[in-house]
């Protein structure tokens, strides 16, 4: 039988071995914690390296549902544990796929909801050896979104919505697991792990290969401007670029010998053409 347990500082719900927190971290924005056998969530930060101010956050909790507010968003757990995020009480910005069976009609929690065979839960924990779980986190599309953002892929798409993207580092690809989405919110998959990511017309699903716990952040905004301005303070900023990078810089595959390096800069200092910064890239 799920309970609510009433924190002030957080959201916690609570299904046998299976756990989900969810509590403020910095203006119009939440943190989302679920695991299992895990009644206190291990305390790693990850990409979420900022320390964020108190926020004046509001959590009701009621028969069916919870409801956490903090500023623009609001987050509201059923009693299954099925998380929805909103804007406004009527408007959801983002809601966890379910496809469940046979639990229709059993609560006022359900009403409305998918009856399916599939009998898939939003967030899918699968364990593996050395007792860590391949997991995955769902999410229901809303057609005509747009999703912006995930740093740098060999692609031209602009728009990701219908894109699969490997999160993975690799030469030629910087894999920056946060998405800017037209409805007005920000995400960010904070697990730190080799997964992928489908922004599919039918569903969103978040996938990390190996991992503890499933951990994200997301945020509400006006403007992408805000939105950006939240991730960066919940994040870090980036540090300004000294003086001495700001000019020309010259890039090259592959130089032989530290002496054909400084033949090049020599003959830079011949013609008087001014170079901040050589890169010496790759099969050095």
């Amino acid at each position: 039988m799920p309970f609510m347990q009433q924190d002030p500082r957080r959201l916690v719900w609570q299904q046998n071995d299976r756990y989900l927190w969810i509590e403020p971290w910095g203006e119009n924005s939440l943190r989302v914690r679920s695991g299992r056998h895990l009644p206190v969530m291990r305390n790693e930060d990850w990409a979420l390296t900022e320390p964020v101010a108190e926020s004046q956050c509001h959590i009701d909790y009621e028969h069916h549902q919870a409801t956490l507010t903090n500023g623009k968003i609001i987050a509201i757990v059923n009693q299954k544990g099925q998380v929805t995020f909103y804007r406004h009480p009527h408007k959801p910005l983002l809601q966890e796929f379910w496809r469940l069976r046979g639990e229709i009609g059993e609560d006022e929690s359900s009403h409305g909801q998918y009856v399916s065979a599939l009998n898939l839960e939003g967030r899918e924990f699968r364990p593996i050896q050395g007792g860590k779980y391949s997991l995955k986190a769902r999410f229901e599309a809303t057609e005509g979104e747009k999703i912006y953002g995930m740093g740098q892929y060999q692609q031209a798409n602009l728009d990701l919505k219908g894109c699969v993207l490997e999160l993975a580092q690799r030469n030629s690809q910087a894999s920056v697991p946060f998405m800017l989405s037209s409805l007005g919110y920000g995400f960010l998959w904070n697990n730190p792990a080799v997964g992928r990511v489908t922004f599919a017309q039918n569903v969103t699903e978040w996938e990390a290969q190996v991992s503890e716990q499933l951990d994200y952040w997301i945020t509400a905004g006006d403007t992408p401007a805000e939105i950006s301005r939240a991730y960066a303070l919940a994040t870090g900023t980036p540090p300004m670029m000294p003086d001495y990078a700001m000019g020309f810089w010259q890039c090259k595959l592959r130089y032989r010998t530290q002496e054909e390096l400084l033949e090049v800069a020599r003959e830079y200092k011949r013609r008087n053409l001014p170079i901040s910064v050589i890169v010496i890239d790759f099969f050095h």
